[in-house]
């Protein structure tokens, strides 16, 4: 189009997702689209300056969804579901403010955060989406090559008919890509990457937060590797720590990554490249719960944010294994046991809504202060134990949305005006900003 070229000069490093998503748009020829995403907050600045380029919105699996900027299309919104978790909750909160919206729940399934709900629930949700996207109207887009980089947001393209956008998801490992073939038999789907979009966002602009750096900083200052020693990062997501600590340590240690999720380890790897450090970093597909090494091969390891979401005594286990005699084991959780803060003049009614974390911990999942107990009683030794508040003043950005997003959800439309104005004065004394708690330990592996 002929004002593609013009868009993406003038778009720069700060750009918003909405203005990297229209340039994109723009780019491949589409006035008007459908889009499906598991983050709301995605798609929710582009709702609001151009409603009339959506279409029909699939909202899969959304553990955090502020249904206000849906409510003027919500009868062109469809949300789906577990049957159990709190996808559940988060969509049945949604769905007495959107009633218009179409709801669905997959039978007998447990949708979490990081689930791989459409790798899961393959022909279910293909068949769920084509249905309810069937009778309203897309644009079918003019040929294009098959993939590309637009406005940094990375395409893949496949099929035929209207356009169908799949924004990323957060951590589900396999993203859309069992659906894709079905998928694409009715729709010209465009599936979406890059360091601008879903969970890979999301983990970078976490790691860009100077307090988040600091926990960070504090975390390998107590494991202390020397030159010449080994690390291993178990659940690396976008890599957005060890390029931190590549930089930090400047070639002198070999670093090693293992995660689930074949997207993210992708993604991570081309993040890696951009910055100069892909020699630096070696990333490996693992599971935290079967870490792909042998006995007593690293002299640190070191896991963020990543245990709550699976067996954790046999992933602080497994992380012990891989330790050298002497070396040093590292591990960082949310904790859903202490309360989130949030710089709001707020009366108590509200207050105390918004105080509680999300519960968001998988059944064998720690995410409190068991983290302690659990890494001695795994055999280490000369623990030392940090517990952290990481601050969050960025309300633009996606880790901000992510959690305000769950806040929203919980007030009513009176306590919501209140939240606003709250907001808005903060903001004006440049004085906004949130903090939550993290659990933080470093344990010695005895010789």
């Amino acid at each position: 189009m002929p004002g593609a070229d013009k868009a993406v000069m003038s778009l720069n490093e700060n750009a918003s997702p909405t203005e990297r998503l229209v340039a994109l748009f723009d780019h491949l020829g589409l006035a008007h689209v459908h889009v499906a995403t598991q983050i709301p907050g995605d798609i929710a600045g582009l709702l609001a300056a151009h409603p009339n380029r959506l279409g029909g919105i699939v909202l899969c699996a959304p553990v955090r969804l502020d249904p206000e900027p849906f409510a003027p299309v919500a009868e062109r919104v469809l949300m789906i579901a577990g049957e159990y978790g709190e996808t559940e909750g988060v969509t049945n909160r949604a769905w007495s403010r959107l009633p218009a919206a179409k709801r669905i729940l997959l039978d007998n399934y447990e949708a979490l955060g990081w689930s791989d709900v459409v790798g899961d629930c393959t022909a279910e949700i293909a068949a769920q989406m084509t249905s309810f996207l069937a009778h309203i109207p897309a644009d079918t887009p003019p040929v294009r090559p098959a993939q590309g980089n637009h406005a940094g947001i990375s395409y893949r393209i496949e099929g035929g008919g209207p356009a169908l956008v799949l924004l990323p998801f957060f951590l589900a490992p396999t993203q859309w890509d069992a659906a894709i073939p079905e998928l694409a038999r009715h729709f010209t789907v465009i599936a979406l990457g890059g360091r601008h979009l879903g969970g890979v966002a999301a983990l970078e602009d976490r790691a860009s937060m100077p307090t988040y750096q600091a926990m960070f900083r504090t975390l390998i200052d107590v494991m202390a590797p020397l030159p010449g020693e080994t690390i291993l990062d178990v659940g690396s997501g976008a890599g957005s720590l060890d390029r931190l600590l590549a930089k930090r340590l400047g070639g002198a240690n070999q670093i090693t990554t293992i995660d689930a999720s074949p997207y993210l380890l992708r993604e991570a790897a081309a993040l890696a490249a951009e910055e100069g450090l892909g020699e630096a970093i070696r990333f490996t597909p693992g599971n935290a719960e079967a870490v792909p090494f042998p006995d007593s091969c690293f002299d640190c390891v070191f896991s963020v944010t990543v245990i709550e979401e699976c067996d954790a005594d046999r992933a602080i286990a497994e992380m012990v294994r891989v330790a050298r005699p002497g070396g040093r084991v590292g591990i960082i959780v949310r904790a859903i046991d202490l309360p989130q803060w949030w710089h709001l003049d707020l009366p108590e009614t509200i207050r105390v809504k918004v105080a509680p974390p999300p519960q968001s911990v998988s059944r064998s999942g720690v995410a409190d202060r068991s983290l302690y107990r659990r890494m001695k009683r795994a055999g280490l030794a000369d623990l030392v134990a940090f517990p952290f508040l990481l601050t969050l003043d960025r309300p633009q950005g996606p880790i901000w949305r992510y959690r305000e997003d769950h806040v929203l959800s919980l007030l009513t439309a009176e306590e919501r005006a209140i939240w606003h104005e709250a907001r808005a004065k903060a903001e004006a004394e440049g004085l906004l900003m949130m903090a939550n708690p993290l659990h933080c330990a470093v344990g010695r592996k005895p010789r």
